[in-house]
Order: structure tokens, then C-alpha cells, then sequence
């Protein structure tokens, strides 16, 4: 006879069977049956944040870091609402997790009800799955399907809107639930390339005299940096990533020439346009990466472990090939054995014309005035973070200027950068940071925020204090939409309006909320800050007025080729 539990009990159950370490959120009256029994299971966390977007970046970020799903919560409506910029970052960047709505009772859904809304269809674009649960016996099935749909093909956030009498009635038969759940153990195996069209593209590749690996966000999901730089050594191939890709493979390797995106770099674009083969490794070659479609390429082979990704542009010039990019990194290493030495000493030359270029373009942002003293350049700030951070350091740079400056940061490991790309969600980096220091308390992680992105997560430095961890908070702060009011100077006459703020303090903002903070005015004393900061081991927000007229979209090392 077994003994009957809440639906709310069975959804905790079923999560961490199946390996959801947390849970992020806002909890609500609709929530209560799902965030009461989290109490008494052990191996699940509930996190809450002050805000629910912040929830779904935590969600985000743990996948991203992990390849596992997190859970993020919400009570119906505006709760619910509150999760959808953050669930639809990890959709565009391919990040696993759980988006848990709970609804009104299940007779009242679609009625005039309090904070009546329908959830699955708000979520529906921007999940790989969306379904209501209305029916106590549905809970395991439903939960099951959406964790192979989050984890198998390219990951994804999935989302469950649970009737709140589903949760909280009693289920007087509840289904039995492993321990382990038996789907964690094959649901991240990915498939391998077909010989066939592994042998027809080794023959491509050996005759190419300068090909290039192109390397898309898949390089992370797939965490393949080690298989792909083996492949470039033995056949001595260039590789340069998208900015979805950043953080796939170390910059510090000899073999790759940094990142291209629609802004681009001299060094990047004379990699690609000097190319007469583009590998697209995990590369959906979208519009961040191409200026819209407009890079000229040439021939094109796309490995993609979803089919419906390979030539979807640039078809014409494109070879597909369906399987996980490790694998064919591997299978292509033993395809083009005996005849890879000839290959890689035809490239040689070009190899060493790259490494000049790329030796010259380091030099363009090295640090001029390391006494600098007032409003600071972000380039030098960036240098600078670099040489005092440790090499295991995990960068998080929010959205908009943050993320350019990045460019600037040598990636010494793999795993080591995340960024919102794909949906561009502001308010990334502080909820991603607090993600982070969950996984790893001891890892440094450093969060590079514009003070307009700090502006809408500030309540999550509360969070971040009750949380803990080695996360120093770096604002590049120039009072405004920086990254918008640079290119409303560049295209509109340098008329300027809606991204302009009255100073803000960051610092003794943090100090309010429990956790260090101060103004930071000299490049010699943040590298102390920072120095002390993570031998410390504490959170530190470090408010950091930036120069404004230091302008992104021109600053000479983001300058596009001169063709």
C-alpha cells in the first residue's frame, strides 16, 4: 500500500531524481505545495532572488556552466511574465533548464481568475517545449519529456505550468520515482558522424590551402575545446570563434586568432576573408556573426547536431554534416592520418603571417598610463583585470558595452566565459555571477556590468551577499546607455536622448546591501582591489567611472578590415 503525497511533493521528487541540484525564484501563493516540500528533500535548493528575471539568469547561467538543467519558479501572471527575458536568453544561447509556472486552479485557468494568463502560450517561443499540467497522473510523463527535450539535440529551457490544484491535492498512488533517475545516464550522448560524409570532407579539407575552424557556441555546449585544438595542430588550421563562441577554446592557444562579430576585428575578418574553407563547427552562422548575413564566405562545411540548423544560410556554399562536433574533431583526426604532416607544412607560412597580425593587434590596446587617474579607458580596464586576475577566473560580461570590451581578455581555459549573445538580455552578468559562485564557492568570477544593466538588477546584490562567494563586481560606469548612446553619436549627428542618468554611487549602493563596495577612480589601486578582493574571497562591487568618449564602435582594435 503506498503512501499518498502532494502533486507538489512528486514534481520536487521528479526533479531531483532527475539531477536539479536548484531551484531559483519568487516564491507565491500558487507555488507554495512545490516550494514547501523542497524543505524536506534533500539534494535540492531553493534560491530565492528579488526578482524573477533574475531566476531565470540563474537558471540560465547553471546550465550553461554545468550542461545540467536548474529549475526556475514563478506564481501565475506577472510572475510568470517577470521569468520570460531571462528564459528567452537561455533559449537563444542554448542553455538546459526548467521554467516552472504554477497556475490558477485548473477549473479557473483561462477565466477571470487573479492574475489570469495563459503560460504556455506566452512561453511557447521561447522554449523548446511548453505544456500545462492539469491532471495529478501527468506529473512524471510530463516531467520526463521535458527533460529529454531540454538535454537531447541542441539544449534548451523547457517549461511546465502546473494548475495549482494539481500541486497541492494528494496523489493517493503516486508513481514510484528512482532515486537516479535511468534518463540522466544517455540523454547528453550525442551522435556520430557518418563515414561517409567524414570522408568526403577529410578530402576537403586536405586539398584546402587555408582553411579555417569557424567555431560556434556549440564548442561550449559540447565542451570540445580540447578535440577541436587537436584537430587545428595536426592539421595546422586557424581558428577563430563566433561571440557566441568565446570561452569554447583558450586565446592563449597558438592557433586561435579571437572572435568575430558583427562589429569584427582586423585580425578576425583577415582570418576568415583570406580563407578558402570554412569548417562552421557548432556555428549556426546567424546574423551576429555574419553583419547580417552580409560576410562573404567561401565554401562552407557545417557540422551541426541539429540537422534543421545546417545550411539554413549561405545553403548554396554549404556541405552538411550531422553529429557532435567532438566526435567529428576526433574521426577527422584519424581520417586525414599519413597525409596531415604535408597539409599543415602547406599552411605553415600563412600560419605565420596570422601570427604577426595577431602579435600587432594585441599591441594596439596595450595599457599606455598604468598610473591613469580620473574616468578610465575600458580597454585599459579590461588589460588590466587580466593581468591581476587568477587563470581560472570565469569572466561574466553583461550585455551591450561589457561584452565588446571582452575582446580584450585573453581566455587562458575553456569553460571560462559566459555572455548573454543570442537574446542580449541585460541584467545578466550579477544573477549569472551568484549562479556561479553556487557551483564553485572558491572559483573567481569576475562580472563586467555597465552601470544601465546594474540599474536593473540591483536588488540582486542582496542576493549576492546572502549567497556568498569569490565574485568581484566590476561597473563600468559612464551614466548612461552606453553602448546606445554611442552609436546614436555615431549615426545620428551625435544627437543624443534616453540614455543619459544621474550619478550613482554603486558602491555605497553595495554597502547597503551587506555586501562591500566603493568608487574606484585610478588604474593602480583597482588592481590592488581586485588583488585583495579575490584573496579575500568575499563579494566586492567595484564602481569604476569609465571614459565616455573612448567609443566602442570605434575604438581601432574592433575596427573592421580594411579590404
Amino acid at each position: 500500500m503506498s503512501t499518498s503525497k502532494t502533486g507538489g511533493q512528486l514534481v520536487v521528487d521528479m526533479l531531483a531524481s532527475l539531477g536539479v541540484e536548484y531551484v531559483f525564484g519568487v516564491v507565491g501563493g500558487q507555488t507554495l505545495a512545490i516550494s514547501d516540500a523542497i524543505i524536506d528533500t534533500p539534494g535540492i535548493e531553493l534560491i530565492h532572488t528579488r526578482h524573477e528575471n533574475a531566476a531565470a539568469v540563474m537558471m540560465d547561467a547553471y546550465g550553461r556552466l554545468t550542461g545540467k538543467p536548474a529549475a526556475c519558479i514563478s506564481t501565475t501572471g506577472p510572475g510568470a511574465t517577470n521569468l520570460l527575458t531571462g528564459v528567452g536568453g537561455a533559449y537563444r544561447d542554448s542553455s538546459p533548464g526548467f521554467v516552472i509556472t504554477c497556475n490558477n486552479n485548473g477549473e479557473n485557468i483561462h477565466k477571470d481568475d487573479a492574475q489570469n494568463a495563459d503560460h504556455v502560450e506566452l512561453f511557447k517561443p521561447l522554449v523548446k517545449y511548453s505544456r500545462l499540467v492539469a491532471h495529478a497522473s501527468s506529473i512524471k510523463q510530463a516531467i520526463e519529456e521535458a527533460y529529454v527535450n531540454a538535454l537531447t539535440g541542441n539544449p534548451g529551457p523547457v517549461h511546465l505550468d502546473f494548475a495549482r490544484d494539481t500541486i497541492e491535492g494528494q496523489v493517493a498512488n503516486p508513481p514510484a520515482v528512482p532515486s537516479v533517475h535511468p534518463s540522466r545516464g544517455w540523454v547528453t550522448e550525442r551522435p556520430s558522424v557518418n563515414p561517409v560524409a567524414l570522408a568526403r570532407v577529410a578530402e576537403r579539407v586536405l586539398e584546402a590551402e587555408r582553411p579555417v575552424i569557424w567555431l560556434g557556441n556549440g564548442g561550449n555546449r559540447a565542451q570540445a575545446s580540447d578535440d577541436v585544438l587537436a584537430l587545428a595542430d595536426e592539421l595546422g588550421i586557424p581558428v577563430v570563434t563566433t561571440f557566441n563562441g568565446i570561452g569554447s577554446v583558450p586565446t592563449t592557444h597558438p592557433l586561435v586568432f579571437g572572435a568575430a562579430s558583427r562589429m569584427g576585428t582586423a585580425l578576425s575578418d583577415q582570418v576568415l576573408g583570406e580563407a578558402d574553407l570554412v569548417l562552421a563547427l557548432g556555428n549556426s552562422l546567424n546574423a551576429v556573426s555574419t553583419t547580417r548575413w552580409r560576410r562573404e564566405l567561401p565554401e562552407v562545411v557545417q557540422v551541426d547536431v541539429d540537422p534543421a540548423m545546417i545550411g539554413r544560410y549561405y545553403s548554396e556554399i554549404t556541405q552538411g554534416v550531422v553529429g557532435d562536433l567532438g566526435s567529428f574533431a576526433r574521426d577527422l583526426v584519424v581520417a586525414t592520418a599519413g597525409r596531415a604532416e604535408d597539409a599543415k607544412a602547406g599552411r605553415a607560412h600563412w600560419i605565420a603571417t596570422l601570427d604577426k597580425a595577431r602579435a600587432d593587434w594585441w599591441q594596439g590596446s596595450v595599457v599606455a598610463d598604468t598610473t591613469a587617474d580620473g574616468p578610465l579607458s575600458p580597454a585599459d580596464i579590461v588589460r588590466t583585470l587580466r593581468e591581476v586576475a587568477p587563470e581560472n577566473t570565469l569572466l561574466i560580461p553583461d550585455a551591450g558595452n561589457p561584452g565588446v570590451w571582452s575582446f580584450l581578455w585573453e581566455i587562458q581555459q575553456p569553460n571560462s566565459y559566459i555572455k548573454p549573445v543570442g537574446f542580449g538580455n541585460m541584467g545578466f552578468a550579477l544573477p549569472s555571477a551568484i549562479a556561479a559562485s553556487l557551483i564553485d564557492p572558491e572559483r573567481p568570477v569576475l562580472a563586467l556590468i555597465g552601470d544601465g544593466s546594474l540599474g536593473m538588477s540591483l536588488g540582486e546584490i542582496e542576493t549576492l551577499a546572502r549567497v556568498g562567494g569569490n565574485v568581484c563586481v566590476i561597473v563600468f560606469n559612464d551614466s548612461s546607455y552606453g553602448n546606445i548612446r554611442q552609436e546614436q553619436e555615431l549615426h545620428f549627428n551625435g544627437r543624443t536622448t534616453g540614455v543619459d542618468f544621474g550619478r550613482v554611487d554603486f558602491g555605497m549602493a553595495a554597502r547597503a546591501m551587506g555586501v562591500h563596495g566603493e568608487v574606484v577612480t585610478r588604474l593602480a589601486v583597482l588592481r590592488e582591489r581586485v588583488a585583495e578582493a579575490f584573496a579575500a574571497g568575499t563579494p566586492v562591487v567595484l564602481d569604476v567611472p569609465i571614459d565616455r568618449d573612448v567609443n566602442a564602435w570605434t575604438f581601432p582594435s574592433f575596427a573592421a578590415r580594411k579590404k
